[in-house]
């Protein structure tokens, strides 16, 4: 990893969500370009979005000021998605401040923030995101795909720990923060046992989590596709596992477990018990309890 990230030119930074359907967000802002996290699944690497070097970050270039200028356009403000494409709390994020940075345009201009990381850097801006929360809706979204530590080494190699995110996530509700773990993607083959999902579930109870949303199974489109054959043959050579998925697979772009129905059961059952949401409509319903009536233009 290098010290200084080359920049790439940006016009906007603030997206227009089509929908508010993932969790109530009407608007997505990537400041950085690519991720280093080097998860062998991430469906950002897909051709589509033409991002050659997907592993080299980039900074956008004027990132701050376009975002105040795209803020300042809004007439109503609504709830930001940080960490669709690549996670806003890379490495270089504690230096370079982005994110930290974004979220006090955010706070100035009355956006609320859905933030969704690998990262137990988050922790740096608990302040920041607390204050937030005073007025607007702060989500904390921790991806985990598995609390095996070496499968996780396996398939998201430079990220931080299952085991880090999850006390990251601990030390975030514990202050107060609306919290949760995104259980996405459920790798076929290598994440989809029942025990493996209610392993996530139990440890994202006791972590203090209020949600847990699950995809149970992947996606693959071209580029994506091909990355993620090549590194099943590579970390975990004489499984057969690539020519698994290509049987079972084909081209196609929703790739679900075939124990998804399975999972689905025991899951929600688990979460009930647990007391945990992971239905989105529960999720974004709670997430809003207490901003009274400024819920209204958040939608």
């Amino acid at each position: 990893m290098r010290g200084e990230l080359e920049s790439v030119p940006a016009v906007h930074l603030l997206h227009r969500n089509k929908s508010t359907a993932w969790f109530g967000t009407n608007g997505t802002v990537n400041l950085y370009r690519g991720c280093c996290h080097g998860c062998i699944y991430c469906d950002s690497r897909s051709s589509c979005y033409g991002i050659a070097d997907f592993d080299q970050i980039c900074i956008k270039e004027n990132a701050l000021a376009i975002l105040r200028d795209d803020l300042q356009r809004k007439i109503q403000p609504g709830v930001i998605s940080l960490g669709s494409m690549s996670d806003p709390y890379n490495p270089f994020e504690a230096k370079y401040n982005l994110t930290g940075r974004a979220l006090q345009l955010f706070d100035a201009y009355g956006f609320g923030v859905s933030i969704a990381t690998k990262s137990d850097l988050i922790l740096r801006d608990r302040d920041m995101l607390n204050l937030l929360s005073e007025h607007v809706p702060v989500l904390c979204k921790f991806t985990v795909t598995t609390i095996d530590e070496e499968l996780a080494a396996r398939v998201e190699p430079n990220a931080p720990s299952p085991t880090r995110r999850l006390a990251a996530l601990a030390e975030l509700a514990a202050a107060g923060l609306f919290t949760g773990v995104l259980l996405m993607p459920v790798l076929p083959f290598l994440e989809d046992s029942t025990a493996q999902v209610l392993a996530v579930v139990d440890a994202a109870a006791q972590a203090g989590a209020k949600f847990i949303y699950p995809t149970f199974g992947m996606t693959m489109r071209e580029g994506q596709r091909e990355h993620y054959l090549k590194a099943l043959d590579r970390c975990f050579p004489d499984q057969g596992l690539s020519q698994r998925y290509v049987r079972q697979y084909g081209t196609r772009y929703t790739c679900a477990s075939p124990q998804a129905k399975t999972l689905w059961t025991a899951f929600t059952r688990r979460c009930q018990e647990k007391g945990l949401l992971y239905e989105m409509k529960h999720i974004i319903s709670a997430s809003r309890r207490g901003y009274g009536d400024q819920q209204l233009s958040f939608f």
